[in-house]
């Protein structure tokens, strides 16, 4: 991936924060998973007043992914005013589909607070295969 790849999906993930529906927590988070051929899915994070019925950005874009036939992932930008890392709900939820894929968290400056991949984010981490 170039740094002008990365710089745009940084920039998407931005713009899809800006759609979050954050009444309760004012917590806007954006999230852009892309697929091995270069195809992008963007979610944002949607809260509810019955908290477990909130979804994160990045299971939004990983629903849309999973639900147009992607089963394969090799990066997700996730962008936060403050570079915060997925939970561990989404974690579990993107590792089912791609252990080792990269995963980038940026801050509203745009800088990168964490660039890692999932497996060393949630180690001993399980799937389908094991």
């Amino acid at each position: 991936m170039t740094n002008h790849d990365l710089q745009n999906l940084i920039e998407l993930a931005f713009s899809t924060a800006e759609r979050a529906y954050t009444p309760y927590s004012n917590y806007k988070v954006g999230a852009t998973l892309r697929t091995p051929d270069g195809t992008v899915f963007s979610g944002c994070n949607v809260e509810n007043a019955a908290y477990p019925a909130c979804i994160c950005a990045e299971r939004t874009a990983l629903v849309k992914a999973v639900s147009e036939g992607h089963q394969q992932f090799d990066v997700i930008v996730v962008a936060t005013r403050n570079g915060g890392s997925p939970c561990g709900m989404c974690r579990q939820m993107l590792y089912e589909f791609s252990p080792t894929m990269r995963v980038v968290c940026v801050d509203e400056q745009r800088n990168i607070v964490i660039d890692s991949t999932l497996d060393k984010l949630l180690p001993h981490g399980f799937n389908s295969l094991g």
